[in-house]
């Protein structure tokens, strides 16, 4: 049976309040500044004394950091996003109004300048009003709320299960509380403790302090505020949900004038100004603040990659947990090297090229990311879709990130495609060779007698099942420059090269540059390029769109890789700097190799893709695989190098032919039968960049070799003059090719294409991974 309780000390009876009323002064000699503590709460804290229930108390508590909410800034300082559990922008007493500062005074604590710490008559009335009637009231000063709210946030902070919100504390609780208020009394003034409770305390949902209130409901600033707007927002901090304007709009304009009233008693306004607030509307304009990359609009996927490399990064905290608080607690400036302005013009490039509204397009995407030479910064990451949840209904909202690999919030990658070839026009290079050399491309199959050099494998060669890259086009299987061979991607020419050179070094300057398989046969995740199966040189790697743009800025800035960067500082509320990744470049080609290679990209951009239309001088290479699930145009200037991919998210691979873009519904129209990087991806890369280039530097890309003037000899017809009629033809079509190992894959499609005008079409017959292939 439970113990009986003495009606002395059971604060429901009536003798229990009389005895706690009457208790106040018998305490009131305990603590020097006037800390009263009612007889009931000595019962329940089982000590017998005041003395011992004082001295049980540390004198003062550990302040911790209040959570402010940390903010993503663009290049220009720019606000992308806020990231925040409570909404709090912190501010100077001096920066909030007079009229906010009287209303919270008269209605929270009117003796707040007399008191220190504890107002007795407060008690005393409070008592007397909770004995003569059913309600209950507290007495609690300003200084006893700062307290509180200050130990609530310490509770959150550290993760402890004690709770001292209204309406869940003990006595033991409120004895801290009375204790602590006078020793703050002694350590802070009256408008330091007046400013830290503005700042700290609810004022609803996630809205704390006057600041962040002020913006909520009214889109001023605290310093702005009006009689009227300080009252009702003194009035909201009791009861913040039921005092809210916007639910509740007649309780919170009833609640605004007895707080009025209140400060006309205690004399805080004149008549006048009482009579003429009291009569006035509401008058509420509200604004959002909304946390997180959702509301950050088009810089959605910025926005989250930034997210993703702060919350993995153990320089902002050991733990995942310590990372995510610091990041929505923290009060950081995260300064980013996005141009948000041109990022908008990309998402909206990227959403004319596929719109996402369109009924036909729920598995066909565009994305759009830039890079700077020379520094690695982040430009641009856009794409056609809405950062948000997906939608059964279209697929106009996702939060992939198509241009970043999966760790971080991406899609995994993409089929590079032709975009491959220019590697392995490097290694020919770098074996000291020259575009202007012949290749003899009219051999069509390879079996697996043919070695194929690969210096990094062991017993230095590797080989191939039977296998066919396959060319659109009968007029290309012949001998043509290497420079013919990369301006037309002709997949039997790039693989002549390959052969006649080491696979590792193809492979090698893929991987030095930071293109690296998303998806590699076989494989637990992304790895570098394996050269074990030779049709990776015509692009069945799966690589990211920021990979593709960070690589082909190389060639834009004479060889020198710089690692992709979007963060240039990060600094939270205190002026702690923490950690972050600096530009990192490093020489990875010959500048003369890079010259040299860019003569034929320079040709590609400019005749093929542009026209015209983007000034140059700029670069770039074609890349689509087979069906065309994954086409690409990369391509740059001296001063930004952008990649567009445009093609299906998850009917990647080309097993299934109702995966193939030929032919189909696309932006609710019949796309052309021959699907490639000319359809979709090169003209949004040329929307997009005829802006862009016009912001960065456009210089030259460096003297081509030229090659040695032949001796005389007979005049012979040359089969390889790139304005044959054949050449011509191929700008529209599209380059084929299969891997070699057939254990691999089932795949059994029977016609795969080139980008390129006039390229032949034919059967494989050994087939590569599911999305293999290359070509254009």
């Amino acid at each position: 049976m439970a113990a009986k309780k003495s009606p002395f000390f059971d604060t429901a009876t009536t003798l229990g309040k009389i005895v706690a009323f009457f208790g106040i002064s018998a305490l009131c000699g305990v603590l020097a500044a006037g800390m009263i503590v009612p007889v009931a709460a000595i019962a329940k804290t089982g000590l017998t004394t005041g003395n011992n229930i004082v001295s049980a108390l540390p004198s003062t508590f550990e302040k911790l950091p209040i959570p402010q909410p940390s903010r993503v800034l663009d290049t220009e300082g720019k606000e992308i996003a806020t990231f925040y559990e409570q909404n709090r922008d912190p501010v100077k007493l001096k920066d909030i109004s007079p009229e906010m500062r009287k209303a919270i005074v008269s209605v929270e604590d009117e003796r707040f300048y007399e008191h220190n710490g504890i107002d007795p008559k407060g008690i005393a009335r409070a008592v007397v009003g909770n004995l003569t009637s059913s309600s209950r009231s507290g007495a609690s000063t300003l200084t006893q709320q700062y307290v509180n709210n200050l130990l609530v946030n310490n509770q959150i902070l550290t993760g402890s299960k004690e709770s001292t919100v209204s309406g869940n504390k003990e006595y033991s609780d409120k004895i801290r509380e009375l204790k602590y208020a006078v020793a703050i009394e002694k350590e802070m003034s009256k408008d330091e403790i007046l400013e830290g409770y503005l700042n700290l305390v609810l004022f609803s949902g996630r809205e704390y302090g006057v600041q962040a209130a002020a913006q909520r409901f009214f889109s001023v600033d605290a310093k702005d505020l009006n009689l009227q707007q300080s009252a009702m927002l003194a009035g909201m901090v009791q009861l913040p949900n039921v005092y809210n304007p916007i639910n509740n709009p007649e309780r919170s304009l009833d609640r605004r004038n007895k707080v009025l009233g209140n400060m006309y008693r205690t004399g805080a306004i004149t008549k006048k100004e009482y009579d003429k607030a009291v009569k006035s509307k509401l008058g509420t304009d509200p604004s959002s603040s909304a946390s997180g990359c959702m509301a950050a609009g088009d810089d959605g996927y910025f926005c989250d990659y930034v997210t993703n490399l702060i919350l993995k990064d153990k320089n902002f905290g050991k733990t995942k947990e310590d990372r995510q608080n610091l990041l929505f607690r923290g009060g950081l400036t995260i300064k980013t090297t996005l141009n948000s302005s041109l990022n908008k013009q990309a998402a909206k490039d990227a959403r004319q090229a596929i719109d996402p509204h369109a009924k036909s397009n729920k598995d066909i995407y565009a994305s759009l990311v830039s890079v700077e030479p020379g520094t690695g910064k982040i430009l641009t990451m856009a794409q056609n879709t809405e950062y948000a949840p997906e939608s059964k209904e279209s697929g106009s909202r996702t939060f992939y990130n198509f241009a970043v690999e999966s760790r971080l919030g991406g899609a995994g990658g993409f089929q590079g495609g032709s975009t491959m070839k220019p590697f392995t026009t490097l290694a020919w290079l770098h074996e000291g060779n020259h575009m202007y050399d012949k290749i003899n491309a009219k051999r069509e199959i390879f079996t697996a007698s043919d070695k194929w050099r690969a210096s990094c494998l062991p017993g230095g060669q590797t080989a191939t099942a039977k296998w066919e890259p396959k060319n659109a086009s009968r007029g290309f299987y012949r001998t043509m420059t290497v420079d013919t061979g990369l301006y037309w991607s002709i997949n039997s020419a790039t693989v002549q090269e390959a052969k006649k050179v080491d696979l590792c070094t193809i492979a090698d300057y893929a991987t030095k540059i930071g293109l690296i398989d998303q998806k590699p046969v076989g494989g637990d995740g992304p790895a570098p390029i394996n050269p074990a199966n030779p049709s990776f040189v015509i692009g069945t790697a799966s690589v990211t769109p920021l990979a593709q743009a960070a690589a082909f800025a190389t060639f834009a800035n004479k060889g020198e890789y710089c690692k992709p960067r979007a963060i240039t500082s990060v600094e939270d509320k205190d002026g702690t700097n923490y950690k972050v990744p600096q530009k990192e470049c490093s020489q990875e080609i010959d500048p003369q190799h890079v010259a040299d290679l860019n003569g034929t990209l320079k040709k590609i951009a400019t005749n093929r893709v542009s026209k015209g239309q983007v000034a140059g001088p700029i670069a770039g290479k074609t890349g689509t695989n087979n069906g065309a699930t994954s086409t690409w145009f990369v391509g740059y200037s001296t001063g930004i190098s952008s990649a567009a991919w445009v093609g299906r998210l998850k009917g990647q691979g080309e097993d299934d032919k109702k995966n193939w873009m030929h032919g189909k519904m696309i932006n609710d129209q019949r796309a052309p039968k021959m699907v490639d990087s000319s359809t979709y991806a090169a003209p949004l890369w040329v929307d997009f960049m005829s802006k862009a280039v016009q912001q960065y530097e456009r210089n030259s890309f460096g003297s081509v070799s030229k090659a040695p003037k032949p001796k005389p000899k007979p005049k012979e017809k040359d089969s390889s003059d790139s304005s044959n009629s054949n050449d011509n033809k191929s700008d529209s079509k599209k380059e084929d090719s299969k891997k070699e190992d057939s254990k691999k894959s089932d795949n059994k499609s029977d016609s795969k294409k080139s980008e390129n005008k006039g390229k032949e079409k034919s059967k494989p017959t050994t087939p590569a991974k599911p999305g293999d292939g290359s070509n254009g």
